[in-house]
């Protein structure tokens, strides 16, 4: 289970560069999608075979360009709500400032284990200076250099050591189903009647430290998890910035889970913030499920569902090879073929092809469509193996894996779910020197 890093920071100390140079871009993380413009403030990093989750939370705050003291308080609130880890960024070209004074203040409150990163410390002689940041009392500073990477190595080891390693065993052996989505489309009516509203066996997991709540669904022969983030924080805090916290919770519960059950409001239709957290689905190869919910207040035609599936499905090419479940929360239409489609979709992302069939299959395929030549050399795809991964990834060997498009990566995912059925589960296709 992921931890998640978020940083802090008032303007101009360089989290956007930190994070860039954290997650190894500088593009957005997750696939541009038309409306959507705050996917670019989460990324995935990997460090010493540790995985983690890092938030640039100055992405979410508005008027970012002449941000107030007051926008940075709520950002350091959210962060300490939301993260297991804080980076507070400050910056030694411009000193010890007011501001991050007052950051420091809240942040020494917090139960979260906070790292105080000071940045732009680009020459050696530099590093003398970060001693006036001790005065924040946020003990020893990491002097970094977001730009050229100097100290974050460091800065990275220490992160990763500090991450909580006890998970339940239990836990980790059964199916866990996350309900996510947009703020008022029916997650908490979904989760009342799966485990029953009078029924106390909401949970929270021993000796993890996630905000996310574990419920044991054990009913009409189904056994599994559902995760749950909704209802946790007071009215009053989600309103100072919905968006954020919709986002940070659905991040929580996608990471949690093997297959996430994406509910839209069958009356607004699939917005730019539902695209969003597909693609945070897609990102984390988790399984997806989608679910029309408020089925029941939509005024229906001879081919309305039909007509509605195939809205969805073009709205979410190429990844089009998800089920879409049309329910109601309010008249439980459907509930049980939900249960029923999360867990195939459960065992499609366990799912392991013996090697022979594999090539079999996917050798023939290469015959009857090559792969394009590049500058007059011939692509010869020669094996095929599954890798030991927890979703399905598999590995083509060849003689020139760079010169292998995307478009023909795209057609191999098609025939192995044409031949091997991997609905609702992203594939990801490596091309390797044989």
């Amino acid at each position: 289970m992921p931890n998640i890093v978020a940083i802090v920071g008032r303007p101009n100390v360089g989290k956007s560069t930190l994070f860039n140079r954290l997650t190894e871009t500088r593009e957005a993380i997750v696939d541009e999608t038309s409306g959507v413009t705050r996917d670019r403030h989460y990324g995935k990093v990997i460090w010493n075979g540790v995985e983690f989750s890092v938030i640039d939370t100055g992405g979410y705050v508005n008027r970012s360009d002449d941000i107030f003291e007051e926008e940075i308080r709520k950002q350091v609130h959210l962060a300490i709500d939301e993260s297991d880890v804080i980076l507070f960024l400050v910056d030694i070209q411009n000193g010890l400032t007011d501001l991050d004074t007052a950051v420091a203040e809240i942040l020494r409150k917090s139960a979260k284990k906070i790292f105080l990163v000071v940045n732009k410390v680009d020459h050696f002689e530099l590093q003398y200076e970060a001693s006036t940041f001790y005065s924040l009392g946020l003990g020893e500073p990491y002097t970094i250099s977001s730009t050229n990477g100097s100290g974050t190595g460091d800065l990275l080891d220490a992160v990763v050591g500090s991450f909580s390693k006890t998970v339940s065993e239990e836990i980790a052996e059964l199916p866990k189903f996350a309900i996510i989505g947009r703020p008022n489309v029916g997650k908490s009516s979904l989760l009342n009647i799966l485990i029953g509203k009078e029924q106390n066996i909401v949970t929270p997991v021993p000796g993890t430290t996630r905000d996310s709540i574990f419920t044991r669904y054990k009913k009409y022969g189904y056994d599994f998890y559902l995760v749950d983030t909704a209802g946790l924080r007071k009215k009053s805090k989600v309103s100072d910035n919905v968006e954020f916290y919709s986002v940070m919770r659905s991040i929580r519960a996608i990471e949690n889970s093997d297959v996430c059950l994406l509910m839209i409001d069958a009356t607004r239709g699939i917005e730019a913030q539902d695209l969003t957290i597909l693609n945070l689905v897609k990102k984390n190869r988790k399984g997806i499920v989608i679910l029309i919910n408020k089925w029941d207040l939509v005024e229906k035609q001879q081919n309305t569902m039909k007509e509605y599936t195939r809205a969805i499905k073009m709205r979410i090419a190429p990844f089009q090879d998800v089920p879409v479940i049309f329910t109601s929360a309010i008249t439980k239409q459907r509930i049980h073929k939900v249960l029923e489609t999360a867990l195939e979709i459960y065992e499609n992302r366990r799912k392991k092809i013996p090697t022979s069939s594999l090539n079999e299959v996917m050798l023939e395929a290469v015959r009857n469509h090559p792969p394009p030549g590049y500058k007059g050399k011939y692509i010869k795809i020669k094996y095929v193996t599954q890798l030991p991964t927890h979703s399905p990834s598999f590995a083509f060997f060849c003689n020139l894996p760079q010169y292998v498009r995307e478009p023909y990566k795209r057609y191999l995912e098609n025939k192995l779910r044409e031949n091997f059925n991997f609905t609702g589960v992203p594939v990801q296709i490596f091309m390797r020197k044989k």
